[in-house]
């Protein structure tokens, strides 16, 4: 039997990259999917690959109506089990150079989003007897990065957060861990110059830059029962880039 068979995800920026690997992975082990994102025309056409096992809906993580709408979506498939805080920008300017809007731009997608996600499904998880709960940091949360510090600063502070969840939710029976990618080829990393890039790549030991599928596997394994003594954990899926 593959390993999500019966269990329905919800991944908050699901139309394209990592959430979209995600999608395709979880699909493919039998589970069925719920794909959030403001990016409605590659949500759909997402959906629609994926057929009967999918369903696409807007969502701003920014508004809580927005996840009350994903889960309850989540819920009609069948009952909500595992969540992918996985929706997040990354406009990098160093500290001299990051305005008090661009901060909060950051602060709200990716750290205030992930707040919302994480209370928007626990009752539902309740609910389902339990789940698990990956929230996609980064390795600039675990070092300094760089010319990013707002996006650093919520990457941080996507640890603290998952690691404080993870001991609230435990009797809960819901699991709550972190992965932290290195530089993964998605439009994220658009972004950066050759030059840019370049020296990301030699701060790679393993001397190539992720893939989305990456880090979709790492999220597969903390989905599902493999993981199932672990909470609070952080996993890097980044070639080495941290050590």
């Amino acid at each position: 039997m593959a390993r999500f068979t019966d269990k329905v995800v919800l991944i908050s920026g699901g139309a394209r990259g990592q959430g979209a690997a995600e999608a395709r992975m979880l699909v493919a082990e039998g589970g069925r999917v719920v794909i959030g994102d403001v990016l409605e025309e590659q949500g759909r056409a997402l959906a629609a690959e994926l057929g009967a096992a999918a369903r696409f809906v807007r969502q701003d993580v920014t508004r809580l109506e927005d996840w009350q709408e994903a889960v309850a979506a989540a819920e009609a498939m069948g009952g909500l089990t595992g969540m992918v805080n996985n929706a997040g920008i990354y406009v990098p300017k160093p500290l001299m150079q990051t305005d008090a809007e661009l901060f909060e731009r950051h602060m709200r997608v990716n750290q205030l989003g992930c707040f919302l996600g994480m209370q928007a499904v626990v009752p539902a998880m309740e609910r389902a007897g339990g789940g698990s709960i990956v929230n996609i940091s980064s390795t600039a949360g675990l070092r300094g990065s760089p010319g990013a510090l707002a996006y650093s600063a919520t990457k941080w502070a996507l640890r603290g957060m998952t690691k404080a969840a993870a001991v609230d939710l435990a009797p809960k029976g819901i699991r709550v861990n972190s992965i932290h990618p290195g530089p993964i080829e998605t439009d994220m990393v658009k972004v950066w110059s050759n030059e840019q890039r370049a020296v990301r790549l030699a701060q790679i030991p393993m001397g190539r830059i992720g893939l989305a599928e990456d880090v979709a596997r790492a999220v597969l394994f903390l989905l599902s029962d493999d993981s199932a003594y672990m909470t609070g954990a952080e996993l890097s899926v980044d070639g080495g880039a941290s050590l």
